[in-house]
């Protein structure tokens, strides 16, 4: 992994996770290939959380400077309740399971996002699942981003960040979880598409409970192919660690931003991956499916 700026081999810059309009981004699959192909990424990952809806536009506006990774970042929970994300890279956007898994997922954000709504109202906080709907895209994936951005509009915080510092955390009284697989079931599912699954900054303490570093060696088993360790909301200490056990596991070493536009602070390949950490992790992958052009 390298942080921005860092040297990096030739001139590949990689960057395998971002959001578009088709979640909880701020700028559409095709406005977000062509942002990256301006900071210079040369391998973008678009992984929109439970949904690949934005694979075809986001293919339209490949060209030669730029490489394609489509996947998707599929909520999970472990049995105990800690909130996992698990990126999926490189499956087969046609398999019907993975296809379910994904729409499950989304189908369970509508009753969250109306409990998180109610428990809100009933500290008097403004708020109704009407003004969520507005600034949520149509075909998004419903989530907490855009129920900041409701708050935002009708000015109980000033920003998302605000949002989800005083009130939308994940250890917050109005914070809901929803349905979703186990991680071993999202990287089982992910293997059995033809992609790698790496877990998203499982030790990011600035967002609440993490992973214990005992968990790893289940979800080893069910055939984590990497963990992404250069994350803005992952300490240094935290980096560390997950390097070592990564290194211990055999894992690849992942960086990347979290781009959401406009929606978050992350800048577009603040961090990145090492590309030769990136060319086994995709050798991993049952098929070629980086899309170039």
């Amino acid at each position: 992994m390298h942080p921005r700026g860092a040297e990096n081999e030739g001139s590949a810059m990689i960057d395998l996770h971002t959001h578009s309009t088709c979640s909880d981004g701020t700028d559409s699959p095709f406005a977000l290939v062509k942002k990256a192909l301006s900071t210079g990424v040369t391998t973008l990952g678009l992984t929109d959380h439970d949904s690949i809806a934005g694979w075809t536009e986001a293919i339209t506006a490949v060209a030669p400077q730029i490489e394609l990774a489509l996947g998707a970042e599929i909520s999970c929970l472990t049995p105990d309740g800690i909130s996992v994300h698990m990126l999926g890279l490189l499956f087969d956007g046609e398999h019907k399971e993975i296809q379910q898994m994904l729409e499950d997922s989304r189908d369970t954000r509508i009753p969250r996002m109306r409990k998180m709504i109610e428990l809100l109202r009933a500290d008097g906080i403004n708020i109704t699942i009407e003004d969520v709907q507005r600034t949520t895209p149509l075909g998004a994936t419903l989530g907490r981003p855009h129920l900041a951005d409701a708050l935002v509009a009708n000015g109980v915080v000033k920003s998302r960040d605000e949002a989800f510092v005083d009130l939308l955390h994940n250890e917050s009284k109005y914070y809901v979880t929803h349905a979703a697989p186990t991680p071993e079931d999202a990287i089982s599912m992910i293997r059995r598409a033809g992609g790698v699954a790496v877990i998203a900054h499982p030790f990011a303490s600035r967002r609440g409970e993490i992973l214990d570093s005992s968990t790893f060696a289940g979800m080893v088993a069910a055939g984590l192919n990497g963990i992404e360790v250069a994350h803005r909301d992952q300490s240094p200490d935290e980096q560390r660690a997950l390097i070592a056990i990564a290194t211990e596991l055999n894992l690849a070493i992942t960086g990347a931003s979290d781009y959401h536009g406009t929606g978050k602070l992350n800048s577009m390949a603040e961090n990145t991956t090492h590309p030769a950490q990136w060319e086994a992790l995709e050798a991993q992958a049952d098929a070629r499916r980086v899309i170039r052009k």
